[in-house]
């Protein structure tokens, strides 16, 4: 038996569906208040509780073999409290809760940004030193839930950390859905420096089956990208154009004007307390290059990238079974 957390959530929802269809059996923890409907249409057994209140995560990994803990608390804006209670508390919660229960493996999610943003030209592997943007308080936390598994693994907790790319793909819109599919299906065809930098997307399938191969023949205390080939914005666009069958034409904006209309759509924020539509924090994934190695994976876990074309047109496809096209 494998206990899911995060399963309500755009990954763990497409990873329960894919490892339902490959037989395994899935225990899915999620919070009171979460709406589970659509988990309630996969074969696998849903359990209620936060994954801060240890008692709870204790009796959901009664019978567990293996713990894929991929809940976490991911927005480009926010205040810091929801950031730590889920992705460092939540993350300690979870591996005393394993230790105790002697789980024989724990896969941990994490994410490619831990390494904050780099210098044109550098290449991002496992070893990259990790410097999270300091004021991106997902990548800061997730960085630290990392810490926590590290040290963990030295009083003999059994994991894995998987470092996702940039994910997109069916039943998503935040993030990467929308800066790269659903602003452009609304027709908003905006870009900075003539798309020219460079992105690490990860169809969310790919993430699947990259977790699925850590389960098979990730070793214990060994850290992996899971990313798919990193391409520029502009090549990202120029796909996603063709295969809608729309115009691939761009407005190419001047960076401080991008940068101008962030700063006061912040400054409305302060007043709405609503998430602004263009945080500040996205500036890193849209003005720096993420080329992201995953060659580790590749070798280590029989890892296979899924090529954008073929993501995106699934992508795209279910965009159109729920009306975007």
């Amino acid at each position: 038996m494998i206990l899911i957390t995060g399963a309500t959530g755009f990954l763990g929802y497409n990873l329960c569906e894919h490892l339902t269809k490959q037989g395994y059996a899935l225990r899915a923890l999620v919070r009171p208040s979460s709406d589970t409907s659509a988990l309630e249409t996969l074969q696998l057994n849903i359990v209620r509780g936060d994954i801060t209140n240890e008692a709870a995560v204790g009796a959901a990994m009664e019978g567990c073999e293996v713990v894929i803990h991929a809940a976490a608390h991911f927005r480009f804006w926010g205040e810091p409290g929801p950031f730590f209670k889920t992705n460092v508390d939540g993350t300690a919660c979870m591996v005393r809760a394993a230790l105790a229960a002697k789980i024989k493996k724990f896969i941990h999610i994490s994410t490619i940004i831990v390494v904050g943003p780099q210098k044109p030209g550098v290449v991002i592997t496992e070893k990259t030193p990790c410097r999270p943007h300091s004021a991106d308080f997902y990548a800061q936390t997730k960085f630290l839930g990392e810490s926590l598994i590290q040290q963990y693994c030295r009083k003999g907790l059994p994991a894995v950390i998987l470092r996702l790319g940039a994910l997109y793909g069916p039943y998503g819109h935040y993030a990467f859905n929308r800066l790269f599919f659903e602003e452009f299906l609304r027709n908003w065809r905006a870009q900075v420096h003539q798309g020219q930098h460079i992105i690490f997307p990860c169809y969310v399938e790919s993430a699947a089956k990259g977790i699925e191969a850590a389960l098979k023949r990730g070793q214990i205390g060994e850290t992996y990208n899971i990313c798919d080939e990193s391409i520029t914005h502009w090549e990202a666009n120029r796909i996603v154009s063709q295969l809608a069958g729309r115009s691939s034409w761009r407005i190419n904006v001047p960076a401080w004007v991008i940068l101008s209309f962030v700063q006061i759509l912040e400054a409305i924020s302060r007043f709405t307390r609503r998430e602004p539509y263009y945080p500040q924090n996205l500036k890193p994934y849209v003005f720096n290059d993420w080329t992201v190695d995953s060659s580790k994976a590749k070798q280590a876990l029989e890892f296979r990238q899924i090529p954008f074309t073929e993501g995106a047109q699934h992508t795209l496809e279910w965009y159109r079974s729920i009306g975007y096209l």
